[in-house]
């Protein structure tokens, strides 16, 4: 074989065994190797290197590298989280307060047996005849106030005494002459009866003289005119009491209070042009 062929061979390759690799690894590396080292693998840390296998630390460069990124220890975390859980627990576990029932404090209203329930439309119509049976009561109160005669009536009886006054009421005017008599009424030269044949029409004329005491001492003579039988009724009540005051006007109170002398001014309404009478209306009519 020449010089060239022996040149062209190539030499073999000495493959590392495993024995050369342990004792390669066994062998310990220079310090200054070592230091070196460390400094890049902690300068060199990557957030992603935490999966890698831990490379070799030089013990100086643990040492500086300890204080700053202590880990916590784990017997001391799983103790504060005991503390919350139990304080946790304790708060959960502190008595709670009942709630109040609604409507506790109010009293509560007895109801007697047999009471009934009446609703709106029914209380409405028991208050309504409340009302009207005090007001019932009331009246007939005034009325045996007014029955009785009026004490310390002083009028001159004497035998050419005569009083005259003018009544009105509505459109009714009534001109009284009141003298001493046996309580006679001479209305447009009919009796009493004849011209108000109404029982109340003459209980309200004869009002006034038996207020004061006097309904079978004196006599009534009457003119009327105008309004109709109601009207003059009130008309002629409005003129005796008047004609009484000039007898004795003492009595002006009590004749007050009981309303002989005031009008009645009460009058109906006049008709009104377009409409049917005083304020009804025609139906209306949209064609």
């Amino acid at each position: 074989m020449t010089d060239e062929q022996n040149e062209n061979v190539e030499e073999p390759i000495a493959e590392a065994t495993p024995e050369a690799a342990e004792v390669e690894a066994e062998t310990p590396a220079a310090p200054e190797e070592i230091r070196a080292i460390g400094t890049e693998e902690v300068t060199s840390a990557q957030p992603g290197d935490a999966d890698r296998e831990p490379a070799m630390v030089a013990p100086e460069a643990e040492a500086a590298s300890a204080p700053e990124a202590a880990p916590a220890e784990p017997a001391a975390v799983e103790a504060d989280v005991v503390e919350a859980d139990v304080e946790y627990i304790e708060e959960d576990e502190a008595p709670r307060e009942k709630p109040a029932i609604p409507g506790a404090d109010l009293i509560p209203d007895i109801v007697p047996e047999g009471t009934e329930f009446l609703d709106a439309e029914a209380r409405a119509a028991a208050e309504a005849e409340a009302e009207e049976a005090a007001a019932r009561a009331a009246q007939e109160d005034d009325g045996e106030v007014s029955a009785q005669p009026i004490a310390e009536v002083a009028i001159n009886l004497a035998a050419g005494a005569r009083y005259t006054a003018t009544g009105k009421r509505k459109t009714g005017v009534a001109r009284v002459i009141l003298k001493p008599g046996t309580g006679t009424y001479t209305i447009n030269g009919k009796t009493l009866e004849e011209f108000f044949p109404r029982e109340t029409l003459q209980r309200i004329i004869r009002q006034p003289l038996e207020a004061v005491g006097y309904e079978a001492r004196m006599d009534v003579i009457a003119r009327m005119h105008g309004g109709g039988v109601a009207a003059q009724a009130g008309a002629l009540r409005h003129g005796i009491s008047r004609a009484l005051l000039e007898a004795d006007p003492n009595l002006r109170g009590e004749l007050k209070r009981r309303g002989f002398l005031t009008r009645d001014p009460r009058v109906k309404e006049r008709k009104k042009a377009g409409l049917k009478k005083a304020r009804k209306r025609p139906q209306f009519s949209k064609r």
